[in-house]
Order: structure tokens, then sequence, then C-alpha cells
């Protein structure tokens, strides 16, 4: 189902916005939601997935070119936080460390969806430049390392 015209385009929208969540939810136990999240990004770099960026020059540059497609893009990133921090949440609240109006779930899916969302920025970057997706995945792999080194003193070995 498409909510927006946009959403034709940006037919992996579901995907995006619910693929932190469901990494989440779906980690080993004993697994911080954090190396969980680290694993799967580089492995969907590895994949020169299309959903944390990887799209070739001339899709990106429809999507650049479009401002109701680049607004569609900013909704999917604050779904994607959202959607994160409930799972955060919802986690929280079964080992019984969060109540439902804690802001801890909120913060920190707002420092991984950040992280994420540069991530992405500079995937997209690349991509515009009309760089291989060789030379992208190498940049945004050493990119990766740094944004989660520094995600990992503010969120320590939890979520």
């Amino acid at each position: 189902m498409f909510f927006a015209k946009e959403d034709l385009a940006l037919d992996l929208g579901r995907e995006y916005t619910e693929g932190l969540a469901r990494t989440v939810r779906g980690r080993p136990p004993g697994r911080s939601a954090l190396d969980a999240l680290r694993e799967a990004f580089l492995a969907s770099v590895a994949r020169h997935d299309p959903v944390i960026g990887f799209c070739g020059p001339p899709f990106a540059r429809m999507i650049a070119g479009s401002p109701a497609l680049l607004a569609r893009l900013r909704e999917f990133h604050g779904d994607r936080e959202r959607t994160l921090a409930a799972a955060l949440a919802e986690e929280a609240g079964t080992t019984g460390t969060s109540s439902p109006d804690d802001f801890r779930p909120r913060a920190a899916a707002a420092l991984i969806a950040a992280a994420h969302r540069a991530l992405f920025d500079e995937t997209f970057r690349r991509t515009l430049a009309g760089q291989s997706d060789a030379t992208i995945a190498a940049a945004v792999t050493d990119a990766a390392h740094h944004a989660f080194a520094l995600l990992t003193p503010a969120l320590g070995p939890r979520p």
C-alpha cells in the first residue's frame, strides 16, 4: 500500500522505517542493540543495500531534484526514529527498566537514528558524485566505524 504518490518512487520506505526496530527486536539474547545495529549496518554496506542509500546516480539525482521526494525521505527518517524508540521502550519495559514516560529510549533512538541518517546522507552524497559502489562502501564502512564509536560511550553496552 502506498500512502503518498512519492512512495511509488521510494518503495522501500517501510523497510527503511522498520529496519532498525526489526534489528533490535530480532537480535540474539545477550547482544546489545547497538552491536546488532552496527553489524546490520555493515552487512548492508557489504550488500550495497538501497535501503541505506546505494541507489545509483540516476535515481539519486531524481530524488535530489524533487522537493516532494526529499520531504518524504525526511518523513521516513522521523518515522524510523519513532519506530526504533518504540522498540527500545518496549524492550526496556519488559525488563522493568523503563516506564511509558521514560525519556531514555527516545534519546537513544534519536542518537542512533542521527548516526544512521548521517551515514545515509554520506552514501547518497557519494552516489550523487558518481562514485562507484565499491568506493562508497569503503568510505561508508570507515564512517560507520567512526559513527558507532561515537555512540558507544553515550549509550554504553545497552541499548
